[in-house]
């Protein structure tokens, strides 16, 4: 019986693009809440519907993934548009920056990449500034905006006490993780939460005041981006230091790490470094933990990707002690079973819901994602006749209905580098799929030229044109930039940091984007996707 929720009703196009990498010309060095409505504005001009974006969950001091975040359910207060905040604004604004804030945000600005450093500290002082202004004016006040972030922290209370609390441990701390806490913190005693709590009430409540602006600004953006509806990202794992973790530690354990199992990314497999999850007592619970984090997500989202989909079947983990990794639950009926159980959890929290089932994937979980109605990807390059002679490409219009179509995701490499390194043999394939997209005669093939535009837009279009109900396309391979936002199992520091070449209240006025809009106007009109 299908019981998911589908993402969307009819042919859709949309973009996969970073909110981090889609920063304006007012903001501060990191695309901000209040650019999402922008960006809205220039996708509408397209045709296009959907936006994907990364996780917006807070991340860990010190790290630029989005996948290493302090919280599930938290958003990363370095979105917050500083300008809008009332309380900033009524301390004089960016005009009342000293000298050293001003060349920060200079240079958070003018930077071609994402600087976070730049921008958490920035923004961190302002933030801290324009807090102190609220308690002293608002909350002693006992104003109508306070009466607000009361309500706040009343509804949002269920996730929102234990992150302020883990977060303000950690800045009392001078970060340190949260098992090297004193005994009664760590382990979560009574009488040391409720000494913490009368001790650190004031860095408490900023971090409920930073969740109730961000949140703010979230809904406010959505809602003036008609007709966009944004597609959230569910991380498949938390850290270990995080408040998740350390507020359900019985759900988790510390006996190994969780990762891939060896892949086309990894000889060795990679180990994100994430705490394994207690299968067992997650199953006694009902799953009740996946539960709230999707209750979360549709609050944020229409709908939301379901990262490392497999993992909730099985997770691959890599023991402490030293012996072999291996997978967790060993056997396929137990692996099928949590699955099940796990996906119809996040079924339930309201939102649309896909799957990220990309990698070395068993039939049982795509046969568990048809029974529910969740739809998985076709990324075009790796959709193949594998078993026969010269691997074919199976053609995007016998894609299936339920599916989303995308020429990559943020951990591939793009169409443009894709296109530099593939064989003639390929190429001659790829542009055999993209037969029916032509307009002119195809240019000639050359190795190690780079992606002509013409080969581009014919792959795009034939993508519009694809079976496929949902398309989504990174902005890059839009443009045919070769620029990569991740490379897996890559610590360095340009990953996580591609900004978009002009800032998004450009786009209306750079004759690049213009067309782009143009084209992917008309594609969307001619296969059905507006």
């Amino acid at each position: 019986m299908n019981t998911g929720r589908q993402p969307e009703s009819g042919r859709t196009a949309g973009l996969l693009l970073p909110l981090f990498s889609m920063p304006s010309s007012r903001s501060w060095g990191i695309g901000e809440f209040a650019d999402l409505p922008v960006l809205a504005r220039w996708m509408r001009g397209a045709g296009l519907r959907v936006l994907q974006v990364l996780p917006l969950n807070e991340m860990a001091p010190g790290q630029a993934s989005p996948y290493s975040a302090v919280s599930a359910m938290a958003l990363d207060p370095m979105f917050i548009s500083v300008p809008d905040v009332p309380d900033f604004h009524e301390l004089g604004g960016e005009h009342a920056l000293d000298t050293a804030a001003r060349g920060l945000l200079d240079h958070a600005r003018a930077s071609r990449a994402v600087d976070y450093w730049s921008v958490r500290t920035l923004k961190d002082r302002a933030l801290r500034s324009a807090f102190r202004r609220f308690v002293r004016l608002e909350w002693a006040a006992g104003s109508e905006r306070a009466q607000q972030l009361r309500a706040f922290i009343g509804r949002q209370g269920w996730w929102l006490d234990d992150y302020a609390m883990f977060r303000a441990a950690q800045h009392v701390t001078g970060g340190c993780p949260w098992t090297e806490w004193p005994a009664g913190m760590r382990d979560r005693g009574p009488a040391a939460v409720a000494a913490f709590r009368r001790e650190s009430g004031q860095e408490i409540l900023f971090r409920q005041y930073l969740q109730w602006i961000a949140h703010e600004q979230w809904l406010k953006a959505r809602q003036q981006s008609p007709g966009l509806r944004v597609s959230g990202d569910f991380p498949f794992g938390v850290a270990a230091d995080s408040a998740d973790v350390w507020a359900n530690q019985d759900l988790f354990s510390f006996d190994g790490s969780v990762g891939a199992p060896p892949d086309a990314f990894s000889e060795d497999g990679q180990n994100w470094q994430l705490p394994v999850y207690r299968w067992s007592v997650m199953r006694e619970r009902g799953y009740a933990w996946f539960g709230a984090r999707a209750r979360r997500a549709s609050d944020l989202f229409d709908l939301f990707r379901v990262d490392h989909v497999v993992g909730l079947f099985r997770s691959w983990i890599f023991p402490r002690d030293g012996r072999v990794p291996h997978f967790e639950p060993p056997d396929e009926r137990a692996q099928m079973a949590q699955g099940d159980a796990v996906l119809r959890a996040i079924i339930n929290g309201g939102a649309g819901v896909i799957a990220e089932d990309l990698g070395t994937i068993p039939d049982f979980v795509r046969d568990t994602l048809g029974e529910l109605g969740l739809p998985g990807y076709r990324v075009m390059r790796w959709e193949r006749y594998w078993d026969e002679p010269g691997q074919p490409f199976i053609l995007p219009a016998e894609y299936p209905r339920r599916s989303v179509a995308t020429t990559g995701t943020h951990d591939t490499e793009t169409l443009a580098a894709w296109w530099q390194g593939a064989g003639e043999p390929e190429r001659r394939a790829a542009l055999g799929v993209a037969a029916t997209a032509w307009r002119d005669e195809p240019p000639p093939i050359g190795a190690g030229d780079a992606l002509p535009p013409a080969v581009r837009d014919a792959l795009l279009e034939v993508l519009f044109a694809c079976g496929s109900d949902m398309l989504t396309l990174p902005i890059q391979d839009v443009f045919g930039w070769p620029d990569r936002i991740n490379v897996p199992a890559l610590i360095d520091d340009t990953n996580w940091t591609w900004r978009l070449p002009w800032p998004v209240d450009a786009l209306d006025t750079q004759p690049d984007a213009v067309e782009r809009q143009q084209a992917l106007r008309r594609w969307s009109e001619r296969h059905a996707r507006v």
